[in-house]
């Protein structure tokens, strides 16, 4: 069960990504909790941390979260 200061880190995805995260992983990482609210706002973000820290999911989660759940354009 994810603890509620962590379903505030999933806060900004998308409920079907929330759901997949929760029902995949224990919980998120320090580096994914802590650079979610920059790569959320845009913001150039450098995640410093061991291999296997959750880094790459991190940074991709919430690109792949967007690509899903934005509508494409009607007019190219």
């Amino acid at each position: 069960m994810l603890r509620p200061s962590t379903m505030d880190a999933l806060h900004p995805f998308s409920p079907a990504t929330r759901e997949w995260f929760a029902s995949t992983f224990a919980e998120p990482t320090a580096p994914q909790v802590q650079g979610w609210s920059a790569i959320a706002e845009g913001q150039h973000t450098l995640i410093l941390a061991p291999t296997g820290s959750g880094k790459t999911l991190a940074a991709f989660l919430w690109c792949l979260d967007r690509l899903a759940t934005t509508p494409t354009p009607s007019d190219p």
